[in-house]
This record gives structure tokens, sequence and C-alpha cells, in this order.
């Protein structure tokens, strides 16, 4: 049984990758991870504001609490309470390059163009197999345009593709007026592939002492539903790669987002839940299922149920939309 599967230009022995999490910053459970099954491993993201304030100190000037730009930057981490320091990051890279066999994928995280995007260039001369751009920015400034948002993520992705020979995704929010036409022109910008979808993570209010928490949940199943959706109408129209993330934690829930047209699904809060084990169990029920129903290449079986075949995707969704509604009863 054929299980490989192709991913931003990488082969892989199989679909599941482990998605950017702390797993990076030990050897042993990255290798442990590889032995359980995973076929590549992203790394956590680097981020656009710890290698702004790595650049300021070598600039002597990382007093930013003098600065007129305190209140803004003071919402951010210091620089010594990120994971991994941009040159710690690099050497981190390099070490799982050396202890793994799998692909690495490094990630970048960022909301503007700007030097930091030239980072990428280091990140492939440390051994990176591809690069994971994570443009995560909720727009909250009324004066800012959908197409201020987007033209900035565009700008971001063609200069790192220009920066760079390895293969480079984008790790989008679902938050698009029309994510369709944004994925194409990602394309056209030189994405070799969609990561579908960053995950908001929804503060929580503190009403006793009137603050604002930050609040970190794993996702769920249910999440999985809205990957389906988009990964079913965009598989037949984009050329390169569509992975899932957010909302796989079952064999099932692994081979659904194959027959919406993943190409890889990526896994963290299944990992964080029940360790490497998740892995083998999905691919043991992802076997079982092509058993069953007489697959033998999984190239065969990806997108077999996405809106490729619908002559009107858009009237499809509406009217799926209108028998959801009706079906219910009182």
């Amino acid at each position: 049984m054929n299980l490989e599967t192709t991913y931003l230009g990488l082969t892989l022995r199989n679909p599941i990758v482990v998605g950017a999490s702390p797993f990076c910053d030990n050897l042993d459970q990255a290798r442990r991870l590889e032995e359980a099954g995973a076929a590549a491993l992203v790394m956590h993201s680097l981020f656009e504001e710890q290698i702004d304030l790595e650049q300021q100190a070598l600039l002597h000037h990382l007093e930013t609490p003098a600065e007129s730009h305190y209140e803004a930057t003071s919402y951010f981490p210091t620089y010594d309470e990120y994971h991994l320091t941009p040159s710690t990051y690099l050497r981190t890279l390099e070490r799982l390059k050396t202890a793994l066999t799998i692909p690495v994928i490094a990630s970048l995280n960022g909301r503007r163009p700007g030097g930091w995007v030239d980072y990428a260039r280091r990140l492939e001369a440390a051994g990176a197999d591809a690069l994971e751009l994570n443009t995560y920015q909720l727009a909250s400034d009324p004066a800012l345009t959908g197409e201020d948002v987007e033209g900035d993520i565009l700008e971001i992705v063609r200069c790192v593709t220009a920066t760079v020979k390895i293969p480079v995704s984008v790790k989008l929010s679902p938050f698009h007026a029309s994510l369709s036409h944004f994925a194409a022109e990602l394309e056209q910008q030189g994405a070799a592939g969609l990561v579908l979808f960053n995950r908001f993570y929804q503060p929580d209010f503190d009403i006793d002492e009137l603050e604002v928490i930050p609040r970190l949940k794993l996702s769920y199943s249910s999440e999985l539903l809205l990957r389906l959706r988009w990964l079913s109408i965009l598989s037949p129209h984009l050329k390169g790669s569509l992975a899932c993330s957010g909302g796989v934690h079952t064999g099932e829930d692994l081979i659904k987002a194959i027959l919406g047209g993943a190409h890889a699904v990526q896994l963290v809060s299944v990992l964080l839940e029940n360790g490497p084990r998740a892995i083998p169990a999905m691919l043991d029920g992802l076997r079982s299922w092509m058993i069953e129903h007489e697959h033998t290449d999984l190239h065969k079986v990806r997108g077999a149920l996405n809106l490729k075949r619908c002559p009107d995707p858009a009237a499809h969704e509406r009217a799926n939309y209108i028998k959801i509604l009706q079906s219910w009863k009182i």
C-alpha cells in the first residue's frame, strides 16, 4: 500500500506532518515523533518582533522603554521570554537536520514587509527543507482595508520567494472576502502551498480583576469542518500543495482531510494531548479504510470529495446552506 504524498515538492512517506509547536525544541521528542511515523516536522515560528529586537540589540538600541513607542511594544514578550532567540533558532534547526531523516520546515511569523524577511535566507542556509510563512494578523484598525492586509501578505510572499530557492508555504486565516481569489494570487507570487488554517486565540475577561486574559485552547475535531469546506473548494483550482491544520484528531479526520484535497495534515493538539502514539493510530486507521474500500494508492484518494466535478460550487454551497437551515424542526 502506497501512503506516499508530495507536499511542497517534498516526497513524504505519509501525509502526517508535525505542525508548528514546541516539539522542535526537544531532540529526543522530535526523534520519537519520527519513529512513530511523522513524515515531516514544522518548527515553531520565529517572530518578526524577536528578530527586530535582536537587530536593535546589535545596534545598541534595545532601550525601547525610553522610546515613544513603549506602550505599543510593551504588549509583546521581552527578548528573553521567547522560546528561542533567532541565533538559537538557527542552531536548533541545524541540530534537527542532523538528528532527523525527515524534512524539517522552518517557520517565520510576521505581519508586514521588512528586513526580517531576509532571515529566510539564513534559515535556508541552516538546512531548512522548506519554509512556512505565518502571517498572523487581526485587522482591528478601521482605517486598514482588506486590500491593505492582503497587499502586505502578497508583498511578504513575493520578497521571501525571491530570496530563497526552497519551497515556501503560507499559513492563512479563513477571514478573507474572497479566499479563492487570494489563494490564486499567493500562487502567482511564488507560494508553493497553503496551510489551512491559522487559529486565532481568543482572549477571555476576568470580571473580578477587570483584566484581559490570554487563553490557549487546543483544537477539537469540530474545527475540521471549516478546513474541509475550503480544501474542497480550493483543491481543484490550485497547482500547489494544501495542508490541513487544526481539528485533525482521529484516523477518520485524517481520511476526511485527504478526501477534501489535502496533500498533508498537520498535527499539534492531538500530539500535545496523547504524545507520539497518536500517529500510528491514525495511520492504522487510514490503512484499514483504504483496505476496506480497495484503495492501494493515496494519490488516487486525494480530493475524491472536492468540488472538481461540481459545475457551480457557489450554488452548491448555497443550496447546502439552505437545506441545512430548512432541516430544523420544532
